[in-house]
């Protein structure tokens, strides 16, 4: 890294108005990128709607009859298997 001359303090001044910026710049892309990542790694809309369907489908009687039925269906099976 060179060393730069300076002739007056306006220069100076206005060199770390630029590096000043210039980082701003870079943080504002870094917090960008983290939002980017943050959506990418967790969809909250799509699962939001996944678990809004799951719930209105599991309230009905449907559902009702699923979560009577599948602890018999559940025990059944293992017993098939066991061969009792």
């Amino acid at each position: 890294m060179t060393k730069k001359k300076y002739s007056s303090y306006k220069e100076i001044d206005q060199e770390l108005a630029i590096l000043k910026l210039e980082r701003e710049i870079h943080y504002k892309k870094i917090i960008l990128n983290i939002d980017k990542t943050k959506e990418i790694l967790l969809p909250s809309k799509p699962l939001s709607i996944i678990h809004m369907v799951y719930k209105n489908f599991i309230k009905g009687s449907f559902g009702t009859i699923i979560k009577i039925a599948l602890p018999i269906l559940v025990n059944w099976y293992l017993n098939k298997k066991r061969g009792d």
